[in-house]
């Protein structure tokens, strides 16, 4: 709907459209500016007043004869609005985007268009280093929940011309900002008109969580593949990193982490602490954490077999028994272990600072002991959980770590239901639900092994070394 030129119905029309009279943040200011009527809206706490004290002060300087010079709101921005940016609109429904959005907005008597001007001071807090996404060596700054610091974040550290930011609004009434990131010449287009037109057919009234509401909405979920569709990051070093690979970043405003399209499993083998050392020792080190971290996913499975099997093996493996006397099913025992090791994390996360670590490392060392004195549980399994959970801290994606441990129960019960086969028949489940996984673009989860792309897979096993550019005239 466009604006009228009278001030009065604009006003009216402001009005309409937002609670004036009930929310206190929603602020109106009358003003005069040349002898012409003139109103100020804002949302108070998203101005910075520094900057819109300077501005209405050089309004009030325009005299009667300056404003009559004026004959549009680009002539009257031009003229007397200078320092930050600023644009003119027409249509009513655009405006209250822009003021719910903490854009300032000045309507004129006698001008239709609305000035929206962009002095937004949004609460942000300091960058830090990701508590999940830690390195050794390296930058220890982090994405925080407002989205322009984390634009700038990325742009600092690729400042090139082809880099891009695409702004849209997705729900009806958060209207959130999401943006898109790529490097124009890196990107494969056919990729980024996909993301672009499943993003603008997204709808939906809120992105409530943010970033993992626009993954639910964007990709279309299957109940039974635990496995991430999307890798998520905190990291702008690993942003950027994915952007000059060609990989597009998808941005949420009030969202600490982007998301990084398109994904596949082996994008989860990396870390960017194999970057900061030398190829050799960087290869080495995401050779013992994936090892580390999969062999969580066979553990106490092929333990569980062997144990039922026990009487077939070779003398010099029988240390693998347990020669305690079992009160609890050694599979009840596992599972078990699996839940109360979440229990312990969830109860980390929700406890004070000040106590957490104490008490999660008490309360783990005091339950394990009383459950082997009380004959709940063996010492075994609890060796074999506790190297689990210290192992799945290798891998920095709480999404994926999580889909092996899904993977991991599901091998436990099919062990101790079907013995040999059961194990083997899990480990098939676990390759097809892989190698059907669909990412956002439909396209293989397993790639570059399927199709096989031999330069592509090589990044992901050998730390890769930087590439210099040879000048043409060499």
């Amino acid at each position: 709907m466009p604006l009228p030129t009278s001030i009065k119905e604009k006003e009216k029309l402001m009005h309409e459209a937002l609670p004036f009279e009930k929310s206190f943040d929603a602020v109106e200011r009358t003003l005069i500016i040349g002898e012409k009527s003139a109103r100020l809206y804002f949302l108070d706490g998203f101005v910075n007043g520094a900057i819109l004290d300077k501005i209405l002060a050089n309004f009030i300087k325009v005299t009667k004869e300056d404003m009559e010079k004026v004959s549009s709101s680009d002539e009257f921005m031009s003229r007397f609005v200078s320092g930050t940016e600023a644009v003119a609109e027409k249509e009513l429904e655009q405006v209250v985007t822009y003021f719910l959005s903490g854009f300032t907005i000045i309507m004129i008597d006698g001008l239709s268009d609305a000035i929206v001007l962009d002095i937004r001071d949004y609460p942000a807090r300091e960058t830090q280093e990701p508590e999940k996404e830690k390195v050794m060596r390296g930058a220890r700054d982090g994405f925080v929940e407002t989205m322009i610091a984390n634009c700038a974040l990325i742009r600092r550290r690729i400042r090139d011309p082809q880099f891009i930011y695409e702004l849209m609004c997705i729900g009806r009434r958060s209207r959130s900002d999401v943006a898109v990131a790529y490097i124009g010449d890196l990107v494969d287009e056919k990729t980024l008109s996909t993301i672009r037109k499943k993003l603008s057919s997204i709808d939906t009234h809120a992105l409530t969580m943010s970033l993992q509401s626009l993954a639910e909405c964007l990709i279309r979920q299957r109940w039974y593949n635990p496995f991430p569709k999307v890798r998520m990051t905190e990291r702008p070093d690993v942003a950027a990193a994915s952007l000059l690979e060609g990989n597009i970043i998808i941005m949420v405003d009030t969202s600490p982490s982007v998301m990084i399209l398109p994904t596949s499993v082996f994008e989860f083998l990396q870390e960017p602490g194999d970057f900061y050392f030398s190829p050799f020792v960087g290869t080495y080190l995401r050779f013992v954490r994936n090892v580390s971290f999969f062999s969580t996913l066979f553990l106490t499975p092929l333990w569980l077999l062997i144990l039922e099997n026990i009487d077939k093996l070779p003398k010099w493996m029988q240390f693998l028994a347990i020669r305690e006397e079992v009160f609890v099913p050694v599979v009840l025992q596992l599972l078990i272990l699996e839940a109360a090791v979440d229990v312990l994390r969830l109860a980390s996360v929700n406890t004070p600072s000040m106590l957490g670590n104490s008490l999660s490392i008490i309360g783990a060392l005091l339950l394990g002991d009383f459950a082997v004195k009380a004959g709940w549980l063996n010492s075994d399994p609890i060796l074999y959980m506790s190297f689990i959970s210290i192992a799945s801290f290798a891998q920095p994606s709480i999404e994926f770590n999580y889909s092996l441990k899904v993977m991991r129960i599901v091998l436990l019960l099919l062990t101790y239901i079907f013995n040999l086969w059961g194990f083997i028949g899990g480990l098939i489940l676990c390759v097809v639900l892989v190698a059907t996984n669909k990412t956002v673009m439909g396209t293989g989860y397993l790639y570059p092994l399927i199709p096989f792309n031999w330069d592509a897979l090589k990044k992901f096993i050998i730390r890769p070394k930087i590439q210099m550019k040879k000048n043409k005239g060499n």
